[in-house]
């Protein structure tokens, strides 16, 4: 990229909020800002319920937003009609955690490859089948694949089946939701050599959600620290990785298996769980289980500030750099 490059893809102040019995809402994602550029793999990590999902679901419209907005290549989606928001949805697409459950089982793989060639009306009919055969051998599947259905096959055979319907109608962006969580160790860098293989030969653009920073760690560009709803820390990867700021990052980090012991290596244990969505702490969100929580933190919630000199820069929120 150069000093100065377009972004594919921007996010403004995205919110998700749904509705609970009785009233209230639980806040899965509040007020997320973040830009991605073509041919860019950007990383959404954090625990279980800190609102990774929700935001992947959010950007390509699986979910509608509360409010914020979504610019693509330009185009604010807010401000599409229907026929224009489809042509888009066409170049935005999604690979699902679960490749057992993703897959209709009625459906053979051949069918389920070119769905979104039939959707989008893209191709004749021959087309569609040249495109079939040329996207099982992309991911590494034989040519008689496409007559068996979803059970034929095993898990990582399932998600390089999810992976060729993703990229079948020619995206530029693809959000990939835990793509490999569900897969054994042994497949799981399989599947993430094939994506970055993916991304090289069609100039590929990634939102990477996943728990597993040593994963983050093999595949992104950036990375952004997502905790109840918000962001709190982003940065190149080697920056994150060598610098963290934030003290939940340096937790997340610090819980990486390492094969080999050092002294300087602590791991750092969090206490309690993510807090209710529905009703998130005052002052900072991490407050209540932050190692170096401060009286400012219980009070007054933290901004975004920026640090160092790498494009982009560096952000935090944390009172510890106000």
């Amino acid at each position: 990229m150069n000093s100065s490059p377009t972004p594919l893809l921007e996010v403004e102040n995205l919110t998700k909020h749904f509705p609970l019995e009785g009233g209230g809402v639980v806040r899965a994602l509040d007020g997320a800002n973040f830009y991605l550029f073509p041919g860019e793999t950007l990383s959404i990590v954090g625990e279980s319920g800190c609102g990774k999902s929700t935001l992947g679901r959010a950007v390509v419209r699986i979910h509608e937003p509360t409010s914020g907005r979504i610019i693509f290549d330009g185009q604010d989606l807010n401000h599409l009609n229907g026929r224009e928001l489809r042509q888009i949805k066409r170049r935005m697409q999604f690979i699902f955690q679960d490749p057992y459950a993703s897959l209709d089982s009625r459906k053979t793989i051949g069918y389920t490859i070119i769905e979104p060639l039939l959707i989008h009306g893209i191709g004749t009919r021959a087309e569609q089948k040249q495109r079939q055969m040329e996207l099982l051998e992309i991911v590494g599947l034989d040519a008689e694949a496409a007559a068996k259905y979803p059970h034929e096959f095993s898990g990582g055979q399932r998600q390089r089946i999810g992976i060729a319907r993703a990229i079948a109608p020619g995206p530029d962006l693809i959000v990939a939701d835990e793509p490999v969580s569900a897969l054994d160790v042994s497949i799981q860098s399989q599947i993430l050599n094939l994506l970055k293989k993916l991304r090289q030969q069609f100039n590929l653009s990634y939102i990477f959600i996943s728990h597993d920073l040593a994963v983050v760690k093999h595949i992104s560009d950036r990375v952004a620290v997502m905790y109840l709803g918000q962001f709190v820390e982003k940065a190149h990867v080697k920056d994150l990785f060598s610098n963290p700021l934030h003290p939940y990052t340096e937790a997340l980090i610090s819980a990486i298996p390492r094969i080999e012991h050092s002294k300087r290596h602590k791991r750092i244990i969090l206490k309690g769980d993510v807090p209710d969505p529905s009703a998130p702490p005052p002052g900072c969100r991490f407050h209540p289980r932050c190692p170096k929580c401060m009286p400012i933190c219980r009070e007054k919630t933290p901004v975004i500030t920026e640090r160092g000199k790498r494009f982009p820069r560096h952000q935090v929120r944390c009172h510890l750099y106000q």
